[in-house]
């Protein structure tokens, strides 16, 4: 029986569809049966990032509303095996969408996957309480700035109130000058960490070519495989991008809140 992890962030454009894919991809290569499962209706991208977007035919709402089967919906990405996706609507209507829908519909999903990832639109609205109404766990995507951690304090407040209290955190897109500190950002949310991504030129390279950074020997391809090894239960040590040497001394020594895997 598989684990359904909605990633989700409160604010758009922290890299949200970016993680759930490279984090599905890698652990679809390490053997691992995923579905990546795009919530954002209407605006719809997974399949354009996986070069999708002219072979698929039936979609989520199709499914919920009794147009196809989940089986009819789900496509197979035959460049990548063990990857399936279950694309979102582009037609907005289908926000109507009910949670215990969505719920049931996932709940019977779960027995043929080992991993189900939930990519969650951006917002706190209507598609935030339909994406989150199936999941179990919850990653918090944010980027080291002030507006990105103040919606990830509300996201936060707002999955614990939907019940979701297995809740991580990565820290994406980090820069050599970051607007705050890997520390700052912990300290405010007071959440576990994945994993820590770097701003790397490589990731929209590769989403321009429908391919994924773990393809390349770049560091987000490096950081994305460490974060599924954590979700795999693994103990990884954690590498910090653009880290200080006076920084590193701390944490090799467990001075610092992040010091290394659990």
């Amino acid at each position: 029986m598989g684990k359904i992890y909605v990633v989700t962030s409160g604010k758009g454009g922290v890299g949200k569809s970016t993680v759930a894919l490279n984090l599905a991809y890698a652990l679809a290569r390490g053997g691992r049966r995923v579905l990546l499962a795009d919530m954002d209706a209407g605006l719809r991208s997974l399949d354009l990032m996986l070069g999708a977007q002219n072979e698929l035919v039936f979609d989520l709402s199709d499914v919920l509303e009794g147009t196809c089967t989940a089986e009819q919906a789900i496509f197979p990405l035959r460049n990548r095996p063990g990857l399936e996706l279950l694309p979102a609507s582009q037609n907005s209507a289908s926000l109507s969408l009910r949670p215990q829908d969505i719920r049931a519909l996932f709940a019977r999903l779960k027995d043929s996957y080992d991993h189900i990832f939930i990519d969650c639109p951006a917002g706190i609205e209507r598609g935030f309480r339909n994406a989150v109404s199936a999941a179990e766990s919850a990653i918090l995507v944010v980027t080291p700035d002030n507006v990105s951690i103040r919606g990830g304090e509300r996201t936060f407040q707002l999955l614990t109130s939907e019940g979701i209290n297995d809740v991580s955190l990565i820290i994406n897109r980090i820069g050599r000058s970051p607007a705050l500190s890997t520390d700052e950002c912990i300290n405010r949310l007071e959440l576990p960490v994945l994993g820590f991504v770097p701003d790397d030129p490589m990731v929209g390279r590769c989403q321009s070519l429908a391919e994924s950074t773990l393809e390349e020997d770049c560091p987000a391809g490096d950081a994305f495989e460490r974060i599924a090894l954590r979700l795999l239960g693994q103990q990884v040590r954690y590498r910090i991008p653009y880290d200080s040497l006076i920084h590193r001394f701390k944490t090799h020594f467990g001075k610092a809140s992040h010091a290394k895997a659990d």
